[in-house]
């Protein structure tokens, strides 16, 4: 492909620009030109004025950790590495007390958050999955439970025999304050079809968020991509969320999740390039204007692109994490986890101001 834009493509970049400029939403075939074109500079150029209205320089993180109850799942998603069948070697399911134990064991001052997903156990109730919080929530009182994603209350839904409210009602009272934004994947049900998602379809995807938003929750969401799906079923994707969002303003974030391979060893042909990440932040921060922010998720592309994405329409880089296990499980290469001071170091490199929050985007304390 050419690196030179044409006198077309450069006049269609300008009326997009002008677009974004004026506050006038981006459309399907806008979305999919800014994946197709090579002037990245300028792609990058909107997203940060974008951001810049929106956040200012203030970039935010979290002192959190991932948790992971059990790995065991009956979906067999072709893209999944975290996954075991009941029975194979490194297959696990923790107790709350064995998960207390693992917590005490690695938590350190300042943890105000648990990530918690895990893999579609069917071998156990629904209850485990409820005392599950209620075991986290009994023992550190103050530290939000962000737990469980829209396709794993699908799957308690099938396996309790509940409506999603009602589940996610019972989870609440087990102390659960925000869902996780995984199980999005690419929201269609052909790509779930060909990449072997057998978990929630797009429509159980979506009305899950909905039901957790009109229940007062706030909830994240998520984009894997670079697996088979079209640049246009990424801007279909985004569209769906943005829809929801207009409807309920029940998201908090948007995570574009670039895609690992499922061997350490791959070489770079079978990662996703830097230049794709880039554009895939720019334009998710450019089509998703009812969305206050964009995350930048060091776990995929590692911290030093995320230090660039800064200037390409990114405002929070995650947090802590401590022991990422589901991408690193299908080949990452990235830290499992980064410190506060790293954090602030990585977001005052960029130019930005390091802002520590909680889960809801409220400020704990900024670095200036």
């Amino acid at each position: 492909m050419s690196m030179i834009a044409t006198s077309n493509d450069s006049k269609r970049m300008a009326e997009i620009a002008e677009k974004v400029r004026h506050g006038e939403r981006l459309n399907l075939e806008d979305g999919v030109f800014l994946y197709e074109t090579d002037d990245l500079l300028t792609l990058g150029q909107l997203a940060n004025e974008v951001n810049l209205r929106k956040n200012g320089k203030k970039v935010y993180f979290i002192e959190n950790m991932s948790l992971y109850f059990t790995n065991v799942c009956e979906a067999r998603c072709a893209f999944c590495n975290f996954r075991k069948d009941l029975g194979d070697e490194g297959a696990y399911t923790l107790s709350g007390q064995e998960m207390i134990e693992y917590v005490e064991q690695h938590i350190h001052p300042g943890v105000r958050e648990f990530h918690i997903v895990g893999g579609h156990n069917n071998h156990v109730p629904f209850q485990y999955y409820v005392d599950s919080l209620q075991a986290l929530t009994d023992r550190f009182p103050d530290v939000t439970l962000k737990a469980y994603t829209a396709a794993e209350i699908d799957f308690y839904t099938r396996i309790s025999g509940l409506s999603i409210e009602e589940v996610l009602k019972e989870l609440q009272k087990a102390g659960l304050k925000s869902l996780t934004g995984g199980g999005a994947e690419i929201l269609s049900d052909e790509y779930r079809k060909k990449m072997k998602v057998e978990k929630a379809n797009v429509d159980r995807y979506l009305e899950v968020h909905r039901t957790a938003h009109n229940l007062g929750m706030k909830t994240h969401t998520t984009m894997l991509y670079g697996a088979i799906e079209t640049h246009e079923d990424r801007v279909r994707h985004m569209m769906q969320i943005r829809e929801l969002q207009d409807e309920t303003n029940g998201f908090l974030v948007f995570i574009p999740l670039s895609m690992q391979p499922r061997n350490k060893n791959a070489g770079i042909m079978r990662r996703n390039s830097a230049y794709e990440d880039l554009k895939t932040i720019a334009i998710s921060r450019l089509m998703l204007d009812n969305f206050d922010h964009i995350k930048a998720y060091f776990i995929n592309i590692g911290p030093q692109l995320t230090q660039v994405s800064l200037s390409f329409g990114a405002s929070d880089v995650h947090g802590t994490i401590l022991k990422e296990r589901i991408s690193h499980a299908a080949g990452a290469l990235t830290p499992e986890g980064l410190t506060r001071n790293e954090l602030v170091w990585l977001i005052k490199g960029a130019g930005r101001i390091p802002v520590e929050r909680d889960t809801f985007y409220n400020e704990i304390k900024v670095y200036e």
